[in-house]
């Protein structure tokens, strides 16, 4: 089994659908080391942009904070810059979008769900109560009320992905969960670092996740 590439998870990527990061050619993962220097060149072209919301709190003291103006940001959000936030995007109430978050065009981030260094594709949908850190969100994935992305070992150590059965080193200590389009999580389910799940996965609520995982896999 061969590590998957961004072609292999998300085929359908639309790239007219606003501003998206470029994917390295090699094991998906390696966009995350590039995720800052990517957001960086980006934002000092477009230049910070937001609208003063009453309740609303940015932060933008140590990175630009682009905010489309089609994008809906509900009373009560935090935004701590470098972060962009694409076309008819939804930020709800609560949420918490910390440094490098690129929530592209028609995602959605939910009441009290939280993003980190994290890559939410079109129509990716993080909407209550989610930990999304060091992670891509395909196409179209939905993680279920209370999921989380786990993206440290509890040693601090460096993250393996479990390869044709081997662990293999990531390079990342830092790493969360890359899903392919379409991928369902059930409530209350947990990826642990490093994990790779292919298009059109399931997993089942209250599941504990490890690994990398073929397209339409059921898990759980």
């Amino acid at each position: 089994m061969s590590a998957p590439s961004a072609e292999d998870l998300w085929p359908s990527l639309d790239e007219s659908l606003g501003r998206q990061p470029c994917f390295p050619s090699g094991p998906v993962w390696s966009v995350l080391p590039t995720l800052k220097g990517q957001m960086a060149d980006m934002l000092t072209e477009m230049k910070s942009r937001y609208r003063r919301k009453k309740g609303t709190y940015i932060d933008d003291s140590n990175g630009i904070v682009h905010i489309d103006e089609s994008a809906i940001i509900e009373p009560g959000v935090h935004i701590i810059g470098p972060a962009y936030i694409g076309p008819n995007a939804i930020i709800r109430h609560a949420a918490y979008i910390r440094e490098y978050s690129w929530i592209c065009a028609n995602a959605l981030v939910g009441h009290s769900s939280e993003t980190k260094h994290s890559i939410l594709l079109p129509g990716a949908k993080a909407p209550h109560f989610n930990y999304v850190g060091d992670s891509v969100l395909g196409p179209n994935v939905n993680l279920g009320a209370g999921v989380k992305l786990s993206n440290l070992r509890n040693d601090g150590g460096e993250v393996h992905v479990i390869l044709g059965g081997e662990r293999v080193a990531s390079g990342l200590r830092k790493f969360g969960a890359i899903l392919g389009e379409g991928v369902q999580l059930g409530c209350n389910a947990v990826t642990n670092p490093g994990v790779v799940l292919g298009m059109g996965c399931m997993v089942m609520p209250n599941t504990t996740v490890t690994g990398i995982y073929d397209s339409d896999s059921k898990i759980g």
